[in-house]
């Protein structure tokens, strides 16, 4: 029996080893993917939803069922440590502090008993006692010579010691980007790193996965110092530089994301927002105002990015912590750009309704929204309206007045709704145009906006399946499959679930010409992806 389930002998449930450790229950852990949880507890141990019930305790059968399903998802943090204590899953695996049948952490890698392999030998009479932090900073050279880099190693946030003559005589990035990698590594730490990548310098609570100095451009040594010392000592070096310095990773992160796609985004985000949410705690209520708007601003992106993985009961988890800690922050403008995002995401399930009165609800004065936002709320109003049937005049008429509004904000300093200019109203105007019933009209307007080769990359894969949705209701099959090819191979480079969807719904629509050799190969271009 391993030491995890000897501490757990007297619970109903405690998943094995070997599923625990699997790559399918670690990626569903960091994720928060309850969903995925779920179905592996249900799947590899046998237990029944009634049990799993009982494990969790104050939930029934049915409603395991639901989140199997992806009916219902988990949101509460009071629910997801239930979840945790049910299963048997070690705190940190799901961003919590140590859950009290865990046992003290020992050695100076930073790993938990818990997550030590199975059938490790242990003296029960030996173990260290329970704060090791003493111990463990004794381990680590701790001179002048040396600066602590907030990294990740194997998907635990580590602090790693590197010379101050290195950082300074060499590009930060050139050393990071050998370093500095989540689980979505493909090689895995290089040889020659073995040995500078060292031991845990904090506490047991910043063993997050996910966060990682990516981007030191604009960092001096002395600021990578001053991180490390507030992540280590928050309530006494957390400042309002450390917040943003938060904040600039997380520009660093959201310019990525066109150029990588949400898998790679993904690790760097969730684990700057666990640091974030940690740190929150320890902070004082003025700081922890302006760490939790930044907070924010990183979950709606965090949700976003689920949107374009097509994970819904994830990305509408991200958006709801953003809506609460823009409340918290006192942020009214970041709340009402959230009612514009979950409209967005209404859309993706075709919720007509529900899409319609969001983007209405968005524009009360109450939130004091840039105009840039008050534009794109006006926009998806008229997306709402083209879906539910009223007359093209009355779409046209909203998409002219948010045209004149966008008209009227170049002055405005950036910040909430910068991406949304000219060329995105145009793409989102031509959506409209599709849901409308004037499909050629859209399909001149993507052909224009894209041609203008100002989209990143991943944007531009999405909008050429939205032309090609378009082309194929105009009925032209053999200028859409082509489209949707080059579509296709973009889609599968960045891989954006969220495309490889609407390349879905346009192999449908082609179905009728699926005989002709442009539609077999567009059909084949899916299948590969």
């Amino acid at each position: 029996m391993g030491e995890r389930e000897t501490w757990r002998s007297d619970y109903p449930l405690t998943i094995p080893d070997a599923l625990l450790q699997s790559e399918a229950m670690q990626r569903a852990c960091a994720t928060r993917n309850f969903r995925e949880i779920f179905r592996l507890v249900n799947r590899r141990t046998g237990s029944s939803h009634a049990v799993i019930a009982s494990a969790v305790g104050k939930m029934t059968s049915a409603r395991v069922s639901d989140i199997i399903r992806g009916v219902r998802g988990i949101r509460g943090q009071q629910v997801i440590e239930r979840v945790a204590d049910g299963f048997g899953i070690p705190g940190e695996m799901l961003g919590l502090p140590p859950r009290p049948w865990e046992g003290s952490p020992e050695g100076i890698d930073g790993i938990s008993g818990a997550r030590r392999s199975v059938g490790a030998a242990t003296n029960p009479e030996t173990k260290a006692p329970s704060d090791t932090s003493a111990d463990v900073r004794s381990s680590i050279p701790d001179t002048p010579d040396s600066v602590l880099l907030p990294i990740v190693v194997d998907g635990r946030m580590v602090l790693v010691p590197v010379g101050r003559k290195t950082l300074e005589s060499h590009e930060p990035d050139g050393i990071l980007e050998k370093m500095v990698f989540s689980g979505s590594s493909e090689g895995g730490t290089p040889p020659s790193m073995e040995h500078e990548i060292m031991s845990l310098l904090s506490r047991r609570a910043l063993l997050k996965g996910g966060f990682s100095v990516i981007s030191l451009r604009r960092v001096s040594v002395e600021g990578i110092e001053h991180v490390a010392a507030a992540l280590d000592d928050a309530r006494r070096y957390f400042d309002g530089t450390v917040v943003e310095y938060f904040r600039s990773q997380l520009e660093t992160a959201k310019c990525d994301d066109g150029r990588l796609g949400a898998q790679k985004t993904l690790p760097v985000v969730l684990g700057l927002l666990a640091v974030i949410e940690q740190q929150a705690r320890d902070v004082k209520p003025a700081i922890r105002r302006e760490l939790l708007s930044v907070g924010a601003d990183g979950a709606e992106f965090a949700g976003w990015l689920y949107r374009d993985a097509h994970q819904p009961d994830v990305a509408v988890f991200w958006y709801d912590r953003a809506m609460e800690w823009a409340q918290e922050a006192d942020d009214p403008a970041m709340q009402g750009y959230m009612l514009l995002k979950k409209s967005q995401m209404a859309y993706d399930d075709q919720d007509a309704v529900r899409m319609l009165t969001l983007a209405q609800a968005g524009q009360h004065q109450r939130w004091h929204l840039p105009t840039r936002v008050r534009a794109e709320l006006l926009q998806q109003e008229a997306l709402g309206l083209a879906m539910l049937g009223e007359p093209l005049t009355l779409i046209e008429q909203k998409l002219d007045t948010s045209r004149e509004l966008l008209a009227r904000a170049d002055g405005e300093p950036s910040g909430l709704g910068a991406y949304f200019n000219e060329h995105t109203l145009l793409l989102r105007n031509a959506v409209s145009y599709t849901e409308a019933g004037k499909p050629g009209i859209a399909a001149d307007l993507f052909g224009e906006i894209i041609s203008a080769g100002t989209l990143s990359r991943r944007d531009t894969g999405f909008f050429n399946a939205r032309r090609a949705a378009a082309l194929a209701l105009s009925g032209e099959p053999d200028e859409a499959a082509e489209v949707g090819t080059a579509s296709a191979e973009v889609a599968q480079a960045v891989q954006s679930e969220r495309t490889m969807r609407v390349l879905g719904e346009v192999l449908q629509t082609l179905s009728r010409w699926r005989s002709r050799p442009a539609v077999r190969k567009f059909r084949e271009a899916l299948r590969v992806a």
